[in-house]
């Protein structure tokens, strides 16, 4: 059972942006820049192209309402998806609010904020769905 799937079904908490029966979002505990979030498939698949059809259609639509949200609570040129998955054998994109190319570096720093912080970057997102 993968980290995600723990998450999923409740074993091990998380900054929840969105659910439902197919999909969660969630934030990044190790984001490059506050609103990174993480978009995951409720099925346990390695490989997002391995993901059935019916749920790879539904990922981009699920996923559309909280990028808008992360733009507004923290302006940004673009919402991207990048999709890596070497990390978690879970099928899974990440939506990161960006301005340039090197934003979306996954060997950049990774910020380190306090739970107050993940709290306060999950409100300004739900304040903003």
């Amino acid at each position: 059972m993968t980290i995600f799937s723990r998450i999923i079904a409740g074993e091990i908490p998380c900054y929840k942006l969105s659910e439902n029966e197919h999909f969660i979002a969630f934030l990044d505990i190790s984001p490059l820049r506050k609103g990174h979030a993480l978009v995951v498939p409720k099925i346990e698949v390695d490989k997002l192209f391995d993901v059935p059809d019916e749920y790879l259609s539904g990922l981009l639509t699920f996923a559309k309402p909280i990028a808008k949200a992360i733009e507004k609570a923290y302006p940004c040129d673009r919402v991207s998806i990048l999709t890596v998955g070497l990390e978690v054998p879970h099928a899974h994109v990440h939506l990161i609010p960006m301005n340039r190319t090197e934003d979306m570096n996954l060997l950049n720093a990774k910020l380190s904020l306090t739970k107050e912080e993940m709290q306060e970057v999950q409100q300004n997102i739900l304040g903003n769905l």
